[in-house]
């Protein structure tokens, strides 16, 4: 369960930004909203859902994509660039692309605290990676830092390494660390070179192989970022699939004609190694490519619902950039009204995605600590973040106040106006003008 996500330098993001999932104090209402696990004798409570609002270009893109950077970062274990993109977010591979063009100099930091196998895991790293588009840039992590149960694991800062076994994580040390520390410390240092991240090297070789596993397993099947969701398409792997024959998904079919799908079903056809989505036709007599048959809100669900069942199952934190693009509301309602049900998200899932759509802007739906905004100053270029909860009730957001009206009034911010018939009207104008000519 995630609880808390910083950045500082990222894009637009030049100043600490802080994505928290924790309930604000003094929030009441929608407690269905509200996940709770206790680690030793402590409680920690998180929320099921945030949506994020805000105008075009005011960065509400850049949040998800410095978390799917940071994910890439981290299951990469260094600060160099990738051989490969493995998603349209290109500064999760590129790291060039990620400081701020105002920056000089300046770390980029990124921070990450949740839950997992009943341990509270902070983790957090900054590095130097130059300014903007600076290719040949000498980078370095300038500081990494972990800690368990908020005790401190390591530390790795410019003053060298210090490294600590509190107690609760005694049982996942090493037996070849326990027996000679300093020698394991000064052999994981030797190799560990600038561009390297601790957690990934020599502390997962030396110190806990089971605990980095851990929090690198988190990171990549239980915190799932997508970066642009009109570019993802579902798949399936099969161990020997038959040429040309279709593998009918039940479980996605029903989804599907709950939702309105046109065809009889919905399988995947095994074309070589490529395999495709099919809507079957005719009693499953005939299989079309569902791309060339289905509606583009159809796809886009059919592409999203597998992503929601392996949240559930896994309890993992699903981050979907427009996420309700194409969809109707109903089953829009439909899907968040599952992740805040306690019969149905028994493993604590997570579903966070931003919008344009104002129909989540309700009280009966969202607490306000889960409705959170993005906004870009035309002075600074910088992009910031906040929640509805962190408005005065003077400010109109007294619980059961008409969100949705309130912020198309501005009263919330992150919301500009758009006007674009000067523009219009001078191309018309020079239009007309050229005729009489």
């Amino acid at each position: 369960m995630l609880l808390e996500f910083k950045i500082s330098n990222y894009k637009s993001f030049y100043d600490e930004t802080v994505f928290s999932m924790v309930p604000a104090p003094r929030q009441t209402g929608l407690d269905y909203s509200i996940q709770s696990e206790k680690i030793g004798a402590k409680k920690y409570r998180g929320l099921s859902s945030a949506v994020i609002y805000g105008p075009n270009a005011s960065g509400k893109t850049n949040l998800i994509g410095a978390m799917e950077a940071m994910r890439a970062i981290v299951l990469r274990g260094n600060i160099k660039d990738a051989d490969t993109l493995a998603s349209p977010n290109q500064a999760a591979y590129i790291l060039e692309l990620i400081p701020n063009c105002d920056s000089e100099d300046v770390p980029v930091c990124f921070s990450i605290q949740f839950l997992e196998r009943n341990l509270a895991i902070s983790y957090s790293f900054s590095a130097l990676l130059g300014n903007f588009l600076e290719k040949d840039y000498k980078r370095r992590v300038v500081r990494e830092e972990l800690l368990v149960n908020e005790k401190q694991v390591f530390l790795r800062d410019e003053n060298g390494m210090t490294l600590n076994i509190p107690h609760g994580i005694k049982k996942y040390v090493q037996p070849t660390f326990s027996k000679n520390p300093s020698a394991a410390m000064e052999i994981a240092l030797e190799s560990l070179s600038d561009e390297e991240l601790f957690l990934c090297n020599g502390f997962k070789a030396i110190f806990s192989k089971e605990l980095a596993s851990i929090i690198l397993n988190w990171f990549e099947n239980k915190f799932i970022v997508i970066y642009r969701a009109d570019a993802i398409r579902s798949m399936r792997k099969f161990a020997d699939p038959a040429e040309h024959t279709i593998y009918v998904e039940k479980t996605l079919t029903e989804a599907a004609k709950e939702f309105g799908i046109t065809a009889n079903a919905l399988g995947y056809r095994a074309d070589g190694e490529d395999v495709v989505l099919c809507s079957l036709l005719d009693d499953k007599k005939i299989a079309i490519p569902s791309e060339s048959f289905e509606s583009y809100g159809t796809i886009r669900f059919v592409n999203e619902f597998p992503l929601i069942i392996r949240a559930l199952l896994q309890g993992a934190t699903l981050v979907m950039d427009e996420f309700d693009a194409s969809i109707h509301p109903m089953a829009l309602m439909n899907i968040i009204n599952i992740f805040h049900n306690d019969e149905i998200n028994i493993h604590h899932a997570q579903l966070i995605f931003n919008t344009h759509n104002p129909i989540f802007l309700d009280a009966s739906l969202f607490r306000r600590d889960e409705i959170k905004f993005v906004e870009r100053s035309k002075e600074t270029n910088r992009s910031i973040h906040y929640a509805l909860s962190d408005f005065k009730t003077a400010n109109g957001v007294r619980k059961g106040e008409d969100y949705m009206s309130n912020y198309f009034v501005s009263r919330y911010g992150a919301i500009e106006e758009v006007d674009f018939t000067p523009i219009l009207r001078k191309i018309i104008d020079e239009s007309e003008a050229k005729k009489d000519g």
